[in-house]
């Protein structure tokens, strides 16, 4: 960990973005990066941008790499651990805002950067309110479409493959591949689920805050009251 009374503040900025959140299954997952002055070019020829732009194999690869090259940190909140927070802050912004501060902080305790970007969603006031010690005293810049930055954009990289990494490893544990968004698809996956292994399971897979909860559990009362009529 780097003494910040011994090293200068270092040129450079760092990149946060968040994956999981407009899905129904999977976590939640806040990345972050440090990317030194020079690198921009660097990660666009890797074929860096928004992850939302890019095939889920590619993602994966340039994850790998950029993991490889960069200082990076990750904020996973798993599904349970997910639903926790929310019954607690009853605000979606709340909890991502605490993600992306505990990633700055993460990052600073590693590189002394004065500079921070984060993608904005909701107000600019969460953000600031969650910093911690040492992202108190950096400049932060939230941008609306904040993956047209490259160190944003390889945040968004390296959090949507934690995130298709962690919904592979529920899908296996629960013999069915969930799919990713809050899709008809997500629908029909979550009331087999229910119909399998009760109303619990959802609370271990999906963040049941979104309305397609309510949509599976009327399904599930449905079947119950055809098959006892």
């Amino acid at each position: 960990m780097i003494q910040k009374d011994l090293f200068p503040q270092v040129s450079g900025r760092i990149g946060t973005d968040e994956s999981g959140k407009g899905d129904y299954f999977g976590p939640l997952v806040v990345a972050g990066i440090y990317l030194p002055e020079g690198q921009d070019e660097v990660l666009r020829e890797l074929g860096v941008r928004d992850s939302k732009r890019i095939s889920d194999q590619k993602v994966k690869e340039l994850a790998s790499i950029i993991k490889k090259g960069y200082v990076q940190a990750t904020v996973t909140i798993g599904p349970a651990r997910y639903n926790e927070l929310y019954e607690r802050m009853r605000n979606l912004n709340r909890l991502l805002a605490w993600a992306h501060a505990r990633v700055i902080e993460d990052l600073l305790s590693q590189v002394p950067c004065s500079l921070v970007i984060t993608d904005q969603f909701g107000d600019e006031f969460y953000i600031r309110q969650a910093l911690m010690k040492l992202g108190q005293k950096v400049e932060l810049i939230q941008r609306v479409k904040a993956e047209e930055d490259v160190a944003v954009a390889a945040a968004s990289i390296l959090a949507r493959a934690e995130f298709l990494n962690r919904l592979e490893k529920l899908s296996q544990e629960v013999g069915l591949e969930l799919p990713k968004g809050s899709s008809p698809l997500a629908e029909k996956i979550g009331f087999e689920l229910v119909s399998r292994f009760g109303q619990d399971i959802l609370n271990k897979v999906a963040k049941k805050h979104f309305k397609l909860t309510a949509k599976i559990l009327n399904l599930l009362e449905e079947k119950d009251n055809c098959q006892s009529s």
